[in-house]
């Protein structure tokens, strides 16, 4: 008669594995956390934090009537909103760094064709959220912005706060950075099967009109920035759909090529 397998026997090989994860777990945030630590420092030595906030203002300030300024109504936010600025900018640079670190502890993790899809789409995700941040600031904010001075009465002095600004701005950012993810989303959506690349196609005229509805809830009460959101989204999901059907084909696991072979 055999012997009962102790439960604790059993599971006494798993609490090592379980322990290194967590530790490589830990590196790898600390790791994270140095490069934003240090790409911080650079930044506050040079240009320092009181350029940065000028260089995200120039949009704003540029549009501003001639000798107006903005104000701070806060105590310390003349201090603190630089740094708040310098500290989003330390992440924003160290994106890359931050998702490498996280692919390093998920990779090992995943099969081939899991790591064909995963690596591009991370890669691609951050490119296009930057691409996303850069089309705001440079083209929406020196279209919008003076648009929406011109429509201020004449007897109202313009002086914007800057916490205001910068929550304004964080917004704004996150809204194009996301908006710009249309791509991703739909490749995400079409490879877990959650909708057919036909259903795809059809839902284009929703979509058209949820971008729509997104843009404005999400942009200034003018049209410029309407328009300068809403038509990159659509572009952005045609090309989601051509890119869904090249990553169905070459992301396929073995046992999923040989059943359509077959």
């Amino acid at each position: 008669m055999s012997p009962t397998p102790n439960p604790q026997d059993e599971l006494a090989g798993s609490e090592q594995p379980f322990v290194s994860h967590l530790i490589e777990l830990r590196d790898r945030l600390l790791k994270a956390v140095y490069g934003i630590g240090a790409i911080f420092a650079l930044l506050a030595l040079y240009p320092g934090p009181s350029q940065l906030y000028d260089l995200l203002a120039h949009p704003l300030v540029a549009a501003l009537p001639q000798g107006s300024k903005m104000i701070a109504v806060g105590v310390v936010s003349p201090f603190l909103i630089p740094i708040k600025v310098t500290a989003l900018a330390a992440f924003g640079a160290a994106l890359p760094w931050v998702l490498y670190q996280v692919w390093a502890f998920v990779a090992p993790g995943l099969y081939k064709h899991e790591q064909r899809l995963v690596l591009p789409l991370v890669v691609t995700s951050t490119l296009l959220f930057y691409t996303g941040v850069a089309f705001c600031y440079f083209f929406v904010f020196g279209q919008a912005f003076p648009a929406i001075q011109s429509m201020a009465p004449t007897s109202v002095a313009v002086s914007p706060d800057i916490e205001a600004y910068l929550d304004f701005v964080i917004t704004m950012f996150l809204a194009f950075g996301v908006a710009f993810e249309v791509p991703v989303a739909v490749v995400i959506l079409a490879r877990l099967g959650v909708v057919t690349i036909e259903q795809l196609r059809s839902f284009r005229r929703y979509f058209w009109v949820a971008a729509a509805a997104v843009a404005g809830l999400v942009t200034p009460p003018d049209a410029v920035s309407m328009i300068a959101l809403l038509v990159p989204m659509g572009l952005l999901y045609e090309v989601g759909i051509h890119a869904a059907q090249f990553f169905i084909k070459h992301t396929k696991a073995p046992e999923e090529a040989d059943g359509a072979s077959t």
